[in-house]
């Protein structure tokens, strides 16, 4: 497959269907040596409080009414979250940006590029078609490496990129329940979020759902409801 090939893809018309058919392919069976990589960003993220659930343990020996922060809305400038994850293991990689340019994403191209390392003989790089994903500077970036190669999801099926979900548990990891007063701070709970997870990291699967289930506990059983019999 020569460098580059499809670099650009069209979205619309008869090649919709063969463009998701590549992807799942994929994620189900991809080509020996290689590594299959989904790309996007998250973001804007302001310095803001990010409900959540919070223990609120009683002021005296009457319960008393929980009373909520009161929050003024963004604390300083909002910032982006670019992501990599390896479906396969679910290893995944995040840096954070002020601002979402193409100047930015190519320097993520290049982090992540170092992050997989050279044992990789064949990067499949799986995004959305957003206009900085797909322009001059990233035909370069494949010009210059030429084992990867860019692979566009159709439009309106951004559940195609298994980033996605992926997001919701770096979301609940680092924001959630937790109230920021500048940028660095979710710069850092980004960083630790993403550790945690790659230290208990699982596979995403395509077409398979992965459940957690809740460890049975030995111990006597609740006696029957006497009314539902």
């Amino acid at each position: 497959m020569a460098p580059g090939r499809d670099l650009v893809r069209g979205t619309g018309g008869p090649r919709l269907h063969p463009q998701k058919g590549a992807v799942e392919q994929l994620y189900t069976a991809p080509p020996a040596g290689s590594v299959v990589v989904c790309l996007d960003e998250m973001g804007p993220q302001a310095s803001k409080s990010y409900p959540g659930r919070r223990l609120v343990k009683p002021a005296g020996p009457r319960a008393e009414r929980a009373t909520q922060e009161i929050d003024y809305g963004r604390r300083d400038v909002a910032g982006y979250v670019f992501g990599a994850l390896q479906p396969a293991t679910g290893a995944a990689f995040t840096v954070t940006y002020e601002r979402r340019t193409t100047a930015n994403w190519i320097d993520f191209l290049g982090q992540v590029e170092g992050w997989i390392g050279p044992e990789a003989e064949r990067v499949y790089a799986v995004a959305d078609n957003l206009n900085i994903h797909g322009g001059m500077d990233v035909l370069l970036f494949a010009l210059a490496h030429p084992r990867w190669e860019f692979v566009f999801q159709p439009k309106y099926a951004a559940y195609l990129n298994l980033i996605e979900p992926w997001w919701k548990v770096l979301r609940s990891l680092a924001l959630k329940g937790r109230r920021f007063d500048a940028r660095a701070e979710i710069e850092q709970a980004a960083a630790r979020a993403t550790a945690y997870w790659n230290a208990h990291k699982h596979p995403f699967l395509w077409g398979r759902r992965r459940r957690h289930h809740t460890p049975r506990r030995l111990g006597i059983a609740a006696p029957p409801n006497v009314a539902l019999i």
